[in-house]
């Protein structure tokens, strides 16, 4: 043993990482990808993408808290598709396709079978978001992290058209907020719910409410984040949508007006899609206003569209045949004096 390995950080479990890890890099890889892992920079030819004026919109992200979850139940697989699709889902809204992304964990020891079980995450991500991973870090920290710990984020990068671009200009009066739905919290307002679970009450992660409708407490919110890109791109392309809100932190409350002017108000109607039974477990069991609910969860909605009226049903069309559902939840109008951006009946 060297001296590094006496300080905490074996080098030569970095290599069996990336050894571990080249097959699910490689299954991501795209048009545009030079080379592989192992460089010093990651690399990515513009010029083999049929774009006229690109934009480059970019994103980072982590997962949060969730990350203790994954890690209180030993299940570190789907925890990598969480990073991708906070990043990926953003830049989605501002209608670039992701083109690569590149992930960093941190750790205070380097499991190499740990580690390769979150970056098979981040591939399937990838996969899901047709993104080219094409690098990375895993930095052992000892004496920042326990043995047990890791923190993961991630970078994406992606394109779009200048002519394509979502602003918050083009979202008007009249148009149509067409609803995606969730796969459950995805990953925001996990402080509340492990001081929910763990802190206001004593729950297992191995319960099984009846509420959850036979699922463990842990299974239903480690559930990964929807990643909505092969859905909604299409439409983008083809402008058939005028906004899309990421309903990440601050739920609907926050997101949905961040894709419209101030002179414009959301009008949406909650009883337009199916509650998910962990939303509902979750405002029972912590005695939450539905306020509270409104402003930290998505509430079954993972993302929202401005759809104008004449392109709605084009819109659900080209949606039901990626075997995407789709929920009319709500429409854009002029804002009242004095009104908030966004109303929830």
């Amino acid at each position: 043993m060297n001296r590094y390995q006496e300080a905490g950080v074996d080098v030569n479990a970095g290599y069996e990482l990336v050894n571990r890890i080249k097959n699910a890099v490689a299954s991501t890889h795209r048009s545009g990808v030079v080379g592989g892992i192992g460089s010093f920079g990651g690399l990515f030819d513009l010029g083999e993408l049929n774009v006229k004026h690109p934009i480059l919109v970019s994103g980072t992200d982590g997962v949060g808290t969730k990350l203790l979850i994954a890690q209180q139940m030993d299940k570190h697989d789907t925890i990598g598709i969480d990073v991708v699709a906070m990043c990926v889902n953003d830049v989605l809204a501002q209608g670039a396709e992701p083109l690569y992304f590149l992930d960093y964990i941190a750790t205070g020891h380097n499991e190499p079978t740990k580690m390769a079980d979150i970056v098979t995450g981040v591939a399937q991500g990838c996969r899901q978001a047709g993104a080219a991973l094409i690098g990375g870090e895993t930095a052992e920290m000892p004496d920042m992290y326990a043995k047990d710990e890791y923190d993961l984020a991630g970078t994406v990068t992606g394109v779009v058209e200048k002519d394509e671009m979502l602003t918050a200009e083009m979202p008007s009066a009249g148009d149509v907020l067409i609803g995606l739905p969730s796969s459950g919290i995805h990953s925001n307002g996990f402080s509340l719910v492990r001081q929910i679970l763990f802190k206001d009450h004593d729950v297992q992660l191995t319960d099984t409410p009846g509420e959850l409708e036979g699922q463990t407490v842990g299974e239903a919110i480690l559930a990964p984040t929807k990643i909505y890109v092969k859905q909604v791109l299409p439409l983008v392309r083809q402008k058939l949508v005028s906004g899309i809100g990421h309903i990440t932190g601050g739920g609907l409350i926050e997101n949905v007006p961040r894709m419209y002017g101030d002179d414009l108000q959301a009008v949406i109607n909650s009883s337009t899609w199916p509650q998910l039974p962990v939303f509902n477990y979750l405002r029972q069991l912590g005695d939450l206003p539905l306020d509270d609910c409104w402003q930290t969860f998505n509430m079954g909605i993972g993302m929202v569209l401005s759809v104008k009226p004449e392109h709605v049903d084009a819109v659900q069309k080209i949606l039901a045949d990626h075997e995407q559902d789709s929920y009319q939840i709500g429409y854009l109008q002029d804002r009242p004096e004095d009104a908030e951006k966004i109303e929830i009946k």
